[in-house]
């Protein structure tokens, strides 16, 4: 919980303490370390708190020089470090631009360097945290330190939706959360029997309508029309059956 002043890629910063010293194999340590400057004092928290209530205000007039300047992107954030040395501009755009007069303007006007840098709508949502549809703070400003490719094969491995509003998240991407139990779903799926099959069951013969991979458990149209939910392990595939029966006859 104590503050300390770091070396970063972007300069001198101050952060908390989260995790107490311990030693580290070397392998587990893949990247550069960078050490611990000194430990923060009194003043440099003040600077710090002085530049944070800084940045709404310094947000809306870099806004102001954007429409000044008619350039297609969008500030979403400002960012002081510690001491006020280094100021960071975060904006999406759709394409690559050119803001080397509006970089000269805003360090002419706030007399510090300058950073603009522009981010993906992932990034963004990382940036100004939110509430995701479980209702718990976002993955990516809770835990995540990367994000990890998502597709849409993962939400029909999962049987989940497919309407873009029920499986994309604040950033209007695909959630980060789909691939958490994507693995276990595909291991159990080669192991259950496909919707459509046929195969028996302690009921008698039927087809499978439908299937629970976190139960594990199958759902069978008899051939009396009614639907039974069978755990896997009582379901056999009719072609299992048959190819078995097709073995020990050959044996």
């Amino acid at each position: 919980g104590d503050y300390v002043i770091v070396e970063t890629t972007r300069g001198r910063e101050a952060g908390a303490v989260a995790m107490a010293p311990k030693e580290m194999p070397e392998e587990e340590v893949l990247n550069q370390l960078k050490g611990i400057i000194r430990r923060a004092e009194p003043w440099d928290l003040v600077q710090m708190e002085h530049y944070r209530h800084l940045e709404p205000k310094t947000l809306e007039v870099c806004r102001e020089k954007l429409a000044e300047y008619g350039l297609p992107m969008r500030v979403v954030k400002a960012e002081y470090n510690f001491d006020g040395s280094h100021l960071v501009f975060y904006f999406t755009a759709e394409k690559r631009l050119d803001f080397r007069d509006l970089a000269r303007d805003l360090a002419k006007t706030f007399k510090t360097r300058i950073e603009l840098r522009q981010i993906g709508v992932r990034d963004e949502a990382k940036l100004m945290g939110g509430l995701g549809r479980c209702g718990r703070p976002l993955c990516c400003i809770s835990f995540l330190s990367e994000f990890s490719p998502v597709s849409i094969r993962m939400a029909k491995q999962q049987d989940l939706p497919l309407s873009p509003m029920e499986i994309s998240g604040l950033c209007g991407r695909l959630l980060c959360c789909l691939t958490y139990e994507n693995e276990y779903y595909a291991e159990v799926k080669k192991r259950l029997p496909q919707v459509g099959e046929k195969v028996n069951t302690s009921y008698g013969p039927g087809k499978v309508t439908g299937i629970n991979v976190l139960k594990e458990t199958i759902n069978v149209e008899l051939e009396s029309e009614v639907t039974v939910e069978v755990p896997a392990e009582d379901v056999r595939s009719k072609g299992k059956a048959a190819r078995g029966k097709r073995r020990r006859d050959r044996s």
